[in-house]
């Protein structure tokens, strides 16, 4: 992997099982990248960004730094600290993205979650459920269509 501002070389296979040599902006989501090859409509980018911000408020992505807010005091001698509790704003974009992710369906929700959320690759999101290649894009737009709706984002 050789490495260059932000872009990185990755080895892909292509649809043949071929070894392919990439080069990938790692500031780019893969809502960004479609988007700027024309493979989703403003109006799908905005609805993709808008459960991804409400995805991240609400604190759903795997926490894999140290977190620095203060431990909450505990009166007992010895003891785990009890949870912090969420705040309002937490809740309230738990609830739109729940909202959301229900709004897309129980079978777009996967693909969506995948690339909006997660940040995973079209192409990554496909193999790991199982699909054909290029069947995650149909399901994708789809889903984001749906998502775009519950969000009453403007055609």
């Amino acid at each position: 992997m050789t490495q260059s501002a932000q872009h990185v070389e990755r080895s892909v296979q292509d649809q043949q099982g071929q070894p392919q040599h990439v080069r990938v902006n790692l500031g780019e989501s893969p809502l960004s990248w479609l988007h700027a090859r024309g493979r989703l409509s403003d109006r799908q980018f905005l609805a993709g960004e808008a459960i991804r911000l409400d995805w991240e408020k609400a604190g759903l992505g795997s926490k894999i730094t140290m977190r620095w807010d203060a431990a909450p005091l505990s009166k007992a001698r010895r003891g785990a600290p009890s949870a912090a509790d969420p705040t309002l704003s937490q809740m309230s974009a738990r609830n739109r993205f729940d909202g959301a992710i229900a709004m897309a369906g129980p079978r777009l929700a996967d693909v969506l979650w995948r690339v909006a959320c997660a940040g995973e690759g079209l192409a990554a999101a496909e193999k790991a459920l199982g699909w054909p290649a290029r069947a995650g894009k149909l399901v994708l737009t789809l889903a984001l269509d749906r998502v775009a709706e519950f969000y009453r984002i403007p055609d």
